[in-house]
């Protein structure tokens, strides 16, 4: 089959990127020992349920039911697999799932072998997921598989002519749990109707880290009284635009957390500070106030830290596609965010409902923080649009396990 063809070309280029390429290696390393964690820590009386994220936000969509699961059916237990290396190398020590490891690449023995081994009662797989042996091989063995949180465009490989080789998939899929009408619509073409439109698990999630959220007192006493934006998961062109106008308005105070935190760029973001610049790591309750811009030189704070913004800045928009904007909008503030955005259905709906607000360019980035810096009501109903989003799409979990009668 193409498919698989397709699949053995993809996974040899791997190998032979990896003698070079420090991820494709962490890949090729990771699937390699998911047959030694198998062998290892399976339990063969156990009843497992089978989560499948490709990386981080598939895990963060998938994190909800996970949690619940676990909470309410102790009887289970979970089975996380992912992907890339950047989903699993930070959650490989996940406490939620009894098991974390790879997914081998999806040719037919892998697939066999992992499903008889595993023998998972249910299996969940996360918004753009559709591996087809592994899809395929659970039908046959007759184990329900659900899509969750999916996300289908007309651009999508199943809806072009070339696709016929691999739209089969979706017939294999026991239910589609669906983030909008127009992947309804789209799989109703398919003659698909058992879909179900839930919305995106993550407003559940950013609501529930929001509850949880940590007290920081230096970054109170880094705040005081005055504003602050928050620009979380940063890169060098968003930093240029954020840096440019902070060196010129010492009426504000930045927080910084880049999405790279090796020390060379960490250097070269304190190179672009014309002000008093301070990093997470050297700070005290006798320097921080002194500050007026804070770098985050550590992952885990940020979505505690969104809290004490007036605005927030979520990065990628210029590159490589924005980040998690839920994780800012839930603290009810104004989320700026670059052009490339066109895939993000929440950033959309916000751009709509007016708690985004798109940058273009430096002159529309000064533009747009100096106005919610200076007016009251524009900051005020911003951050309130973007509260209400989260609140109006939350309670996707429910929803889903309510169906699944769970």
């Amino acid at each position: 089959m193409l498919y698989t063809i397709g699949i053995f070309f993809y996974m040899v280029a791997v190998h032979l990127a990896a003698l070079f390429n420090r991820k494709a290696r962490l890949m090729v390393r990771g699937q390699w020992n998911t047959w030694h964690i198998l062998r290892k820590q399976l339990d063969k009386s156990a009843r497992y349920v089978w989560f499948h994220a490709a990386s981080l936000g598939e895990f963060e969509q998938g994190r909800p039911m996970m949690e619940r699961l676990r909470r309410e059916h102790p009887e289970y237990k979970i089975i996380l697999t992912f992907f890339s290396p950047s989903g699993y190398e930070v959650r490989k020590h996940y406490e939620g799932a009894d098991i974390v490891c790879y997914l081998p690449f999806d040719i037919v023995g892998n697939a066999h072998a992992f499903i008889h081994m595993v023998k998972p009662e249910m299996v969940f797989f996360i918004k753009y997921e559709f591996w087809y042996n592994y899809i395929r091989h659970l039908h046959h063995r007759g184990v329900p598989v659900y899509s969750v949180c999916s996300i289908f465009r007309p651009g999508n490989v199943f809806f072009k002519w070339y696709g016929f080789f691999y739209a089969p998939v979706l017939r294999h899929v026991t239910h589609y749990f669906v983030q909008d009408e127009r992947s309804r619509r789209l799989l109703a073409l398919k003659g698909l109707k058992n879909v179900s439109i839930v919305g995106d698990t993550r407003m559940d999630r950013v609501l529930a880290i929001k509850e949880a959220a940590k007290e920081l007192p230096l970054v109170e006493q880094f705040k005081g009284d005055k504003f602050v934006l928050v620009a979380g998961s940063s890169w060098a062109p968003d930093e240029d635009l954020i840096l440019n106008f902070f060196n010129a308005h010492p009426e504000m105070k930045i927080i910084l957390a880049p999405h790279v935190i090796d020390e060379a760029h960490l250097q070269q973001i304190v190179q672009k500070v014309q002000r008093p610049v301070l990093r997470w790591s050297k700070a005290t309750a006798e320097n921080v106030a002194s500050a007026d811009c804070l770098i985050i030189d550590c992952f885990g704070l940020l979505s505690s830290i969104y809290r004490y913004g007036e605005v927030a800045y979520v990065g990628g928009g210029f590159g490589v596609g924005i980040h998690n904007v839920p994780e800012a909008a839930v603290y009810g503030v104004p989320v700026l965010i670059g052009p490339n955005n066109k895939k993000f259905r929440e950033a959309r709906d916000l751009l709509r409902m007016g708690g985004c607000l798109q940058i273009h360019d430096q002159d529309d980035f000064d533009a747009t923080l100096l106005r919610l810096m200076t007016d009251p009501d524009a900051l005020r109903l911003s951050g309130l649009a973007s509260r209400k989003y989260i609140r109006d799409n939350a309670g996707a979990t429910d929803k889903i396990m309510q169906k699944l009668g769970l």
